[in-house]
């Protein structure tokens, strides 16, 4: 493996073009491996390419990381989009090597433009074949893929940059000061325990019940109408999540929702960085509140943490779900049910819920 080198590294390596578009929860689970290249390595400069919503996430970021956002959607959509943000990086950074933390055709064409310039890529390896067996209906092979951010260390490696883990949350071990999510709360009171939960996925596949989870709501309220001094944050985005938690809001005094309010990344993953525990579904709120250093607890359904995406640091502990022979069915949570009746999540109790983030707290 090479050396981290401060002085440099082994392949004489200047400037590391990273790629990475997509997913929040992708692009959220880029940050450990990121910021440990930069730390380990820095006299290198590295330029990440993302969507421009995403930029925000990399808070504190490395001084040797350039974040870029590129609207591929629009102002550079198409090949010829592609090739004009491939002059563009080119210009502006004149990068040694593409490291493509993505691996789809835009990337791809992305690398033949740059290789056409002299600039080489290594790229992420996706084990599709791997991930058909595990979510097949029949004859699954149940065996763990290896972790989406052991990927992202293995394109580093391939281009010469092997890494070791230097990144302790986005907040370090001091956390998000107090002034950082002022616009949301008052700071913590030291007698106050906070928990925050993100009931939404982008797939209802991923989805429990809203109904089973403001049951998990309730019983939270009633230890608070106990005495116990307790705050429960919501997460969530767009309309229809947005009426529901602003209903949850309004029937249960210790909940507040931020499903709409637009306070911004910052702000948010600085209140994750202060909560005593998250309740996410397998979504990206997951991988904010990980990488934010906040303990975190996940709710599984047509997915399952065998396909490589749990959160950073999270332990099998720490997450929800059922072992029925039909799961996973899904490696994302967009694909029909099997059976139809999505029993992976309904059939979780929120008492089962609850008992879990009572551990936690």
């Amino acid at each position: 493996m090479p050396q981290n080198n401060p002085e440099g590294n082994s392949k004489g390596i200047r400037t590391a073009l990273l790629t990475r578009f997509s997913a929040l929860g992708d692009v959220a689970m880029t940050v450990p491996v990121v910021y440990s290249a930069c730390r380990c390595y820095p006299a290198v400069k590295f330029v990440l390419v993302t969507r421009p919503s995403m930029t925000s996430i990399f808070v504190d970021a490395p001084e040797n990381l350039i974040l870029v956002g590129a609207d591929v959607k629009n102002e550079y959509a198409g090949i010829d989009g592609i090739r004009r943000l491939a002059d563009t990086l080119v210009e502006q950074y004149s990068p040694d090597i593409l490291i493509d933390l993505h691996n789809v055709l835009r990337t791809n064409i992305l690398a033949a433009f740059l290789k056409l310039k002299g600039i080489p890529s290594v790229r992420i390896f996706k084990p599709r074949a791997k991930r058909r067996a595990l979510t097949r209906k029949h004859n699954k092979v149940m065996l763990p893929l290896t972790s989406q951010r052991a990927r992202y260390r293995e394109a580093f490696y391939k281009a010469g940059l092997g890494i070791s883990d230097r990144f302790d949350g986005l907040f370090g071990v001091d956390g998000a000061p107090d002034e950082l999510y002022a616009a949301i709360t008052a700071p913590k009171p030291s007698d106050e325990r906070w928990l925050g939960i993100a009931p939404f996925a982008a797939h209802p596949g991923k989805v429990y019940p809203p109904e089973l989870m403001e049951k998990v709501v309730a019983h939270f309220q009633a230890d608070a109408d106990k005495g116990e001094k307790l705050r429960i944050f919501l997460f969530g985005g767009g309309a229809d999540e947005q009426a529901i938690l602003d209903r949850w809001a309004d029937t249960y005094p210790i909940a507040t929702s931020l499903a709409g309010k637009r306070y911004g990344f910052k702000a948010e993953l600085a209140l994750l960085n202060r909560l005593d525990v998250m309740l996410s579904m397998d979504s990206a709120n997951m991988h904010l509140s990980a990488i934010a250093g906040t303990p975190t607890v996940s709710l599984w359904g047509a997915t399952h943490p065998y396909c490589g995406f749990k959160g950073w640091r999270q332990s099998d502990a720490d997450t929800v779900q059922l072992p029925l022979p039909c799961r996973p069915c899904s490696v994302f949570g967009d694909k029909p049910c099997f059976r139809g009746d999505r029993l992976c999540l309904t059939a979780i109790r929120p008492d089962t819920v609850y008992a879990k983030l009572r551990e936690k707290l």
